[in-house]
């Protein structure tokens, strides 16, 4: 297979696609390039469809290579690439996001796409080169997609909207946002925000939709140079004519029979919980059961009106939307469902909340730590320290099922980091509030958008812990009712889960009074046009404003204290040059205070050391400790210290630790010494006062001129001499202090 290289110029670099020269075994497969940032994608449809498979099988993985940013994993014991990062899972899902919608849900071949980055420049994102990757293979593939689509990043620096900034510039933005569709459709949007407003929300989307008129363009003549004929999804599992027309004989007496029960059973009763829906799906299968066969539908065919029940009820419950404005709970389009909120509901934890919208319950709770828990990020992409951590669980209690719990997939990872980024613009600077903080968002119920019940449980547990967040944040699902060719449709505010069926959407806006903080959607439509993304906006807005009355109702700003059980952290600023002599050799000094304290100490390269501590007193001890390792000497200052060393001219004292001062033998006692041992031995605690700092750094001590020493007596006929400091021989008070008379034996 001949190589063939595509080319062009986006957003002022060279965006290339180069096809034949790996993975000939694969459907198709390409490169793409941007700086040098290089990326595989490769797509595979298997030749036989899955027995029993009752959804459409796609898997979409996104793979990170340490060899592309010309890095070995940090990982003492492991280095080579094991399970995904979050981040790829993350890369995974934006992408899979993308180009679902534009399958037929109507195969049963596993189709699977993998994109593995091959080169990293630490300047271009590989995840955008992701869908354009991915959009390019199933687009020049023979496998069936209703493609193709591209993918952009837009930042906004200056107030500017830049296209396809690198991370240089993306550190300066106040947004980061991607999209995937097409010029202009929009089929789905990640995007975090600096309480960017919703105007500018909506101009941003707009904006990186038509930045994708060039790499349509490409993928078309990538297609129209090397692609191939589309296979028919009907020829992937052909049916023969009897059960052709034995399927439209079940399907055309099974709709109204499905139709009239979801009347029956979903909207006679508003008030009805979602383990009442499922009871009432399981009722409409017996009916519509009983029903076929009692027309003479032979029992082999009966899996044909059941498989229908499910996206079929949904698609009752959308028209109903579209057309009356009739929803199963009885609201109206604009109205949100019970809202609830409780902080401080329990007794130990740093904080804790517990939001409620409708069936959706979020039971959030902080924890807060020093610096030394900071998560230690090591990606392809990143070697960083995550003081603010996010983490979501969906028990399969929440939704009434009994399942083994194996620990958080993809999509808990997504609904934690979309959460996560919602929270990040309002929460304090470090140098303000230097704790870590880790929020856990579990879910006790859910009937949709559990992930927008985590941003509101999220600040409400975080004001609850006392963390001074900027202002409180709320999300909302918004959706959408519509028609395959989107000729009609109709936006609805606070999504529940009968709701997001085929012709839906799920728009899900975070964000402060001021403005939006993250954006996350997901379609199951051909792609939604400008108009249905500001009214989902517009919407989105007024909800959260409603939501932010209720978590304000409860708690308005952040507790002025922490809790007690929280630890509390102290902060000092010592000379660099010191940090050395607080760490000791091999950490021994440091460990030391640690093990005698109780507390924990982190020290930063300028200078910061901060200590962690539960106990006042062990604070306490832990400061005193650190700055009398750091203290620097002041001629003048009088110094309680230990006399390390007996010399024939004077006494070696440690005033400060590993800080020696010479006490010569005329400063020892106001009368003639003649022999060091007679004043003082090793080991004795001794006042002395610093007389000099010499030009080499030596410093020299006074015994005699600093007040609160004892002396023995003094020899017969010795003469006081004047001191210059304590008192001396002219002042009211004697130049000595005289050792009380001992008892012989």
């Amino acid at each position: 297979m001949s190589v063939q290289t595509f080319e062009t110029e986006w957003a002022g670099r060279t965006l290339k696609i180069e096809t034949g020269r790996f993975a000939h075994q694969a459907d198709a497969s390409c490169t793409v390039q941007y700086g040098d940032t290089v990326v595989l994608a490769t797509a595979v449809m298997s030749k036989e469809t899955r027995p029993g498979m009752h959804f459409f099988p796609l898997m979409v993985e996104f793979e990170e290579k340490y060899s592309a940013a010309g890095k070995i994993k940090g990982s003492r014991f492991m280095k080579k690439e094991g399970r995904p990062s979050d981040q790829a899972v993350l890369s995974g899902r934006m992408i899979d996001r993308g180009i679902r919608p534009l399958f037929d849900n109507s195969i049963r071949n596993d189709i699977q796409v993998i994109v593995s980055v091959l080169s990293f420049d630490e300047e271009n994102d590989p995840d955008v080169l992701g869908i354009i990757g991915s959009a390019c293979v199933l687009h020049m593939s023979q496998i069936p997609w209703n493609g193709p689509i591209a993918g952009s990043r837009v930042g906004r620096v200056n107030d500017e909207f830049v296209l396809n900034p690198t991370y240089a510039v993306r550190e300066e933005s106040s947004m980061d946002l991607v999209v995937s569709g097409t010029t202009d459709r929009l089929l789905m949007v990640e995007a975090d925000a600096k309480q960017l407003s919703d105007d500018l929300m909506g101009d941003a989307i707009e904006f990186g939709l038509k930045s994708l008129a060039p790499v349509m363009e490409l993928l078309e003549k990538v297609k129209a140079t090397v692609g191939s004929e589309k296979i028919d999804p009907a020829t992937l599992a052909p049916e023969t004519d009897e059960e052709k027309a034995a399927r439209a004989n079940v399907e055309k007496l099974s709709l109204p029979l499905i139709a009239s029960g979801t009347e029956k059973y979903f909207f006679g009763d508003p008030l009805a919980r979602k383990v009442d829906r499922g009871v009432a799906r399981a009722k409409i299968e017996a009916d519509l059961v009983e029903a076929l066969l009692s027309q003479g539908v032979d029992k082999d065919h009966l899996s044909y009106g059941t498989s229908m029940i499910y996206s079929e009820v949904e698609n009752v419950i959308s028209a109903q939307i579209l057309k009356n404005d009739r929803r199963v709970d009885g609201r109206a389009i604009l109205d949100v469902r019970a809202l609830e909120a409780d902080t401080g509901i329990l007794p130990r934890t740093h904080g804790s909340a517990l939001f409620s919208r409708g069936e959706t319950q979020i039971l959030s709770t902080v924890t807060l730590a020093g610096p030394g828990a900071q998560q230690i990020v090591d990606t392809m992409e990143m070697d960083v320290k995550i003081h603010y951590m996010h983490h979501y669980t969906f028990p399969p209690f929440s939704v009434g099922e009994a399942k083994p719990m194996r620990g958080p997939g993809r999509r808990e990872i997504g609904h934690g980091a979309l959460a996560e980024k919602a929270l990040i613009p309002v929460l304090p600077a470090i140098a303000d509030f230097p704790y870590t903080i880790r929020v856990t968002s579990d879910t006790m119920g859910s009937n949709g958008s559990s992930s927008m019940g985590s941003v509101c449980g999220s600040t409400l547990s975080l004001m609850d812990a006392g963390v001074p967040i900027l202002a409180p944040v709320a999300g909302v699902a918004i959706g959408l009712a519509s028609v395959p060719d989107m000729s009609e449709w109709k936006v609805f505010t606070d999504l529940q889960d009968l709701e997001d069926g085929q012709g839906g959407m799920d728009f899900k806006v975070a964000g402060t009074r001021e403005g939006v903080t993250a954006v996350q959607l997901d379609t199951k439509t051909i792609g939604i046009d400008m108009a249905i993304v500001r009214e989902a906006l517009v919407q989105g807005k007024a909800c959260r404003n409603k939501i932010l009355d209720v978590i304000e109702a409860e708690i308005k700003t952040p507790r002025a204290e922490l809790s007690a059980y929280s630890p509390r952290i102290e902060a000092l600023k010592i000379n660099p040059e010191k940090i050395r002599d607080v760490i000791g050799p091999g950490g021994k000094m440091i460990n030391e205070i640690i093990k005698e304290t109780g507390v924990d100490i982190d020290i930063e390269d300028d200078g910061t050391v901060t200590i962690t501590s539960k106990e006042a007193e062990g604070m306490r001890q832990a400061i005193a400790w650190v700055q009398s390792l750091v203290e620097e000497v002041e001629v003048g200052k009088t110094y309680k210290g230990k006399v390390t060393r007996l010399m024939d001219f004077g006494a070696f004292v440690e005033v400060l630790p590993k800080q020696e001062g010479l006490v010569h033998v005329s400063e020892l006692a106001p009368w003639r010494v003649e022999k060091v041992g007679d004043i003082v031995k090793e080991g004795q605690i001794i006042f002395v006062k610093i007389v000099e700092i010499d030009a080499m750094g030596r410093i020299n001590l006074s015994m005699k001129k600093a007040e609160g020493n004892v002396y023995p007596e003094p020899p017969k006929g010795a003469a006081s001499k004047p001191t210059s400091g304590g008192s001396g021989p002219t002042g009211s008070k004697p130049p000595y202090k005289p050792r009380p008379p001992q008892d012989k034996k």
